[in-house]
């Protein structure tokens, strides 16, 4: 039935990937675009922005958009994710919820309000399927999920494996209304590349730090040249809350921030294919996650 429906037309649209932090969407949209678009920690609430990813078939085009991990939100920089969350499903054609198998017990998993109260297609991912030691664990949950009467399918997968990766792709683009691609073919983003140097920056400082300082940076690019001949030139400045954790980012004898800049400009250079200059500064704007005219000069919406 999903190969006749396909072949009526191109289809193509907009899939919101949503679900709680740590169920594994930033993954999920690197494995379904095949290109390392989002960065990826093993701490929650890694990703802050939107972040688009196409992924280009014969015969269909999937945008899929990368989310903030659903939170109750407890101060302005928290409610302007979720303000990110609401936006982006209400751009969307398709809602698809992941829930981690390895966390969800048998009873029905919680479902959010936005995912609930979204007016088109709503597909379940059951994710991270690998981490079960038995399969037949996940046969009652899929069950309670299909029973809640909120989703047009429920597919288990893994995206850190690619199993039955294949399927959900099928079964997304099956529910993919019908018309004319939105991007060029050779397309796989929308943001420009300073915004991934931005990201892949915070990326190291997540996995290089621990307890409150990933979350307290934010990474600003101030200066992104191209230049005919010579590596690029990157400047970004780290913005933090207090004294304590711009003297934890440089370490002794600024020895933590060469080693951030280092690992940084090895994952810039890689994501872009070609060799930077990395300048990385340090500078403390006192309870920036708070400050709503702060967030906004930063591109958030509290």
């Amino acid at each position: 039935m999903r190969e006749a429906e396909i072949a009526g037309g191109f289809r193509s649209g907009y899939a919101a990937l949503v679900g709680r932090p740590n169920s594994g969407k930033s993954t999920l949209l690197n494995r379904l675009v095949q290109h390392r678009l989002a960065i990826v920690s093993p701490r929650p609430q890694t990703t802050r922005r939107r972040t688009l990813g196409i992924v280009q078939a014969p015969g269909h085009q999937m945008i899929l958009l990368d989310t903030p991990g659903i939170i109750d939100p407890a101060y302005p920089l928290q409610q302007a994710l979720m303000r990110t969350v609401t936006d982006v499903l209400g751009d969307s054609d398709i809602a698809v919820l992941l829930l981690d198998a390895a966390r969800e017990g048998a009873e029905p998993p919680e479902i959010p309000e936005c995912v609930r109260s979204f007016a088109g297609t709503r597909i379940a991912v059951l994710n991270k399927i690998d981490l079960l030691r038995r399969r037949e664990e996940m046969i009652p949950l899929l069950q309670s999920i299909a029973d809640s009467g909120l989703f047009a399918e429920v597919v288990p997968v893994s995206a850190l494996t690619g199993e039955r990766i294949e399927n959900l792709v099928s079964v997304l683009v099956a529910h993919l209304p019908e018309g004319p691609p939105f991007y060029p073919p050779e397309q796989l983003a929308e943001q420009p590349e300073r915004f991934f140097a931005g990201e892949l920056i915070r990326e190291q400082v997540f996995l290089r730090f621990r307890e409150e300082v990933p979350y307290s940076v934010e990474v600003v690019i101030d200066d992104f040249k191209e230049r005919a001949g010579a590596r690029d030139y990157i400047c970004a400045t780290l913005l933090v809350e207090h004294e304590s954790q711009k003297g934890i980012l440089i370490g002794r004898g600024g020895q933590a921030i060469r080693s951030l800049g280092e690992a940084s400009r090895l994952a810039i250079e890689d994501f872009l294919g070609r060799p930077v200059y990395l300048e990385l500064r340090v500078k403390v704007a006192p309870k920036w996650r708070s400050d709503e005219a702060a967030l906004r000069r930063l591109g958030y919406r509290p």
